[in-house]
Order: C-alpha cells, then structure tokens, then sequence
C-alpha cells in the first residue's frame, strides 16, 4: 500500500500540474499568435517601404532620363544653330565683295547685271535661312547690334544717329551673326 500511495500521490500532484500548465500553455499560444501577427505586420509594413523606397527610385530615374534627353535635344538644336550661323558668318565675306562690285561703275551692262543677279540670289538664299540684315543708317545707335567704329559730329543729325555704315551687320532669327560697323552722329 505504500507503494500504492506513493503512486498516487505523485499522480495526484501530476493532474494538477497538467491542469495548471494548460492554461498558460493556451495563454502562451495566444501571446505567440499575437507576436506572429505583429511580426507579420511589420514585414508588410517593411516591404510596403521598400515598394515605396523603390518606386521613388524609378520615378527619379526616369524623371533624370527624361531631363537629359531634353538636355541633349536642346543641346544638339543649339549647336545645329551655332554651326549654321558660323558657316552663314564664312559666307558674309563674299556678300561684302559683291556689295563693294555693285558700288563700283563699270562700262560694261552685262558684267553689272550677272553682279546684281548673283548679290540677288546671295540675298534671296540668305532670307531662306532666316537670315536678316541689320537696318543701320538713319538708326539710332544699338549696342546690342552695332558696333560704332566712328563719331562725327554734325549738327543737322540727333543724337546717336548712325550716318554711314561701312560694313552691314546680320542676324539669323534674333541672334545676331555679325554687328553693323558704322559711324556715329553727336
């Protein structure tokens, strides 16, 4: 019997036990469930910020691709234009020959008509191109498109007149390819 009670203690103190222990094995379930969720929640919550985080980074290189093909197109069309009004400036010369040829008297008509015909073909390739003289004599004086290479004073002018132009000046749209050498009145 004593065996017996020795048995059945240690089972009596055994099913208490258990009993005691399930209830905090139910709790300690529910607290490791909470934790999951949480944990669960904050590795959506961390993915969800590294979608974000990467699609700022896609939005900005694209935005960055997109300004430097803008860049280059402006790029290019401004070099296009500095190319075009350098080779119009390499032409100018010969416009100045043909200027100073029709100035000149000549006994010969058809030499002065084959001069007039070029200068009007010169001038109707230019016009083409957008390319504009500069309106000098009788003219106020303009920094921006003259460049004064003289002064006289005369009395009958106003003031910062331009009288004489030695050499006309161009411009191709707005841009001004070569200013107007000329003298200025007062």
């Amino acid at each position: 019997m004593a065996k017996d009670k020795k048995n059945s203690k240690p089972e009596e103190e055994k099913a208490p036990e258990t009993t005691e222990n399930t209830q905090p094995v139910t709790e300690e379930a529910e607290n490791s469930q909470e934790t999951t969720a949480d944990e669960k929640d904050k590795k959506i919550q961390a993915l969800e910020d590294e979608i974000k985080a990467e699609k700022d980074k896609y939005l900005r290189l694209a935005a960055e691709y997109d300004n430097f093909r803008k860049r280059n197109a402006k790029e290019r069309e401004a070099l296009y234009g500095d190319v075009r009004a350098d080779t119009i400036l390499k032409i100018l010369p010969v416009y100045d020959n043909l200027a100073r040829a029709l100035r000149q008297e000549t006994a010969d008509e058809a030499f002065k008509k084959g001069v007039e015909m070029t200068m009007t073909q010169l001038e109707g390739i230019l016009e083409k191109l957008n390319v504009t003289p500069i309106a000098a004599v009788g003219e106020k004086f303009d920094p921006g498109l003259h460049n004064a290479v003289m002064h006289v004073e005369d009395e009958s002018k106003g003031e910062n007149i331009i009288v004489e132009e030695y050499e006309k000046g161009f411009k191709l749209g707005d841009k001004v390819i070569r200013f107007s050498m000329v003298v200025v009145a007062n």
